[in-house]
């Protein structure tokens, strides 16, 4: 795959930005929300051609869909993948910017 390939478009698809993601960035960790058939490698390499950085390890979690209540009826929320991203020493990802 080349540096511009759509495909890492799909791998990743936003970066969540929440109390706890934020607190994680200080120890280089980056959230980001991820296809459910995305892999590990697949989004290493995602995110190391897109943003231009070097990553050092991805841990992958699933969310899991909650029931919620509204206007009187009942709906699921969806079921969605994470990823935390670790970066090497010395690399950023500023995600409050666009690519």
């Amino acid at each position: 795959m080349s540096t511009t390939d759509p495909r890492h478009y799909d791998v990743l698809i936003s970066p969540i930005i929440t109390e706890k993601a934020t607190n994680a960035s200080e120890q280089n960790k980056v959230v980001f929300k991820v296809a459910r058939t995305a892999t590990k490698p697949q989004i290493k390499d995602a995110v190391e051609k897109l943003f231009d950085v070097k990553v050092k390890a991805v841990n992958t979690l699933i969310r899991k869909g909650k029931t919620r209540a509204f206007k009187g009826r009942l709906g699921e929320l969806q079921a969605t993948k994470r990823a935390v991203v670790t970066l090497e020493e010395g690399h950023r990802i500023d995600v409050t910017t666009g690519l």
